[in-house]
């Protein structure tokens, strides 16, 4: 996509258990669009410290850390931003010039597609995760004036940590619950997983709630978007994460805020 590369082509980059395609058309088709001269590419490693070293040795401008890394990487970095220092958990590292500083875009995402969905603040909800975005979803969802909520995690120890700091309760399943916002942030939904087919909450629970939010992007209609959809509820997808909190990177990385029209252009092209 970068027509004229040269020695001074400055590369991004994504770390990734399960790479996609979706960053990697959404950053390169506006860097051509702008006639930024950058290129983009998702990797994958088993190797999160040789990783990091060489984003520092080779100069690579900025990298996107999803799953299974946002926690890990930390250790690994210089600086930390406030959205990253506030939850324990990165999803960008900008460097600039050997100096590898860490923010979390994805916070940034939830804020502002809460308010965008307008989900009364009122709502009582349950969250299934535990994970690094489990904590930038909650910190949000806290920070956002949700204050009943309920964590859902079978892993007892990450779940309740998560919960006693953020001030709600703790459940291994849901249970007879039946709050008014779901939010699904482990990988139940996901293609390729093994549970790509399963819906992340039981069907009388998506029935019965107000809103249902999804942070899988891939499918962009995970099997519990479809049945929210379908029974009329109030839907947040994983795709209107995925792409806000690119364009959050992409600010970082290049110091320049696309358009409306360029930054739905690039979602666009990047969800073909």
């Amino acid at each position: 996509m970068l027509m004229n590369p040269n020695k001074d082509t400055q590369l991004c980059m994504s770390l990734s258990a399960r790479p996609g395609n979706f960053g990697l058309r959404f950053h390169n088709h506006l860097y051509e669009q702008l006639g930024l001269n950058f290129y983009y590419k998702a990797f994958s490693s088993q190797d999160l410290n040789g990783a990091v070293a060489g984003i520092r040795a080779l100069g690579i401008r900025g990298c996107g850390v999803s799953m299974p890394f946002k926690e890990a990487c930390i250790e690994l970095v210089d600086e930390l931003d406030d959205s990253a220092r506030a939850i324990a958990s990165i999803n960008t590292i900008v460097n600039t010039a050997g100096h590898l500083k860490a923010y979390n875009t994805d916070y940034i995402a939830i804020e502002q597609l809460l308010q965008k969905h307008a989900v009364p603040k009122d709502s009582t909800f349950a969250l299934h995760g535990s994970g690094g975005m489990a904590k930038a979803v909650a910190s949000a969802l806290r920070d956002g004036g949700y204050a009943n909520g309920l964590i859902v995690a079978r892993n007892e120890v990450a779940g309740r940590a998560l919960a006693h700091n953020l001030g709600y309760e703790w459940q291994a399943t849901l249970g007879n619950a039946r709050p008014q916002m779901l939010v699904n942030v482990t990988p139940i939904g996901m293609t390729g997983g093994a549970q790509a087919e399963d819906l992340a909450f039981e069907a009388d629970a998506i029935d019965a709630a107000d809103t249902v939010f999804d942070v899988v992007a891939i499918p962009a209609e995970t099997p519990l978007i479809v049945r929210g959809r379908a029974q009329g509820k109030r839907v947040i997808t994983g795709l209107e994460v995925i792409a806000i909190q690119a364009l959050e990177q992409f600010v970082l990385y290049t110091g320049i805020r696309p358009t409306d029209e360029q930054f739905q252009k690039a979602v666009a092209f990047a969800r073909q």
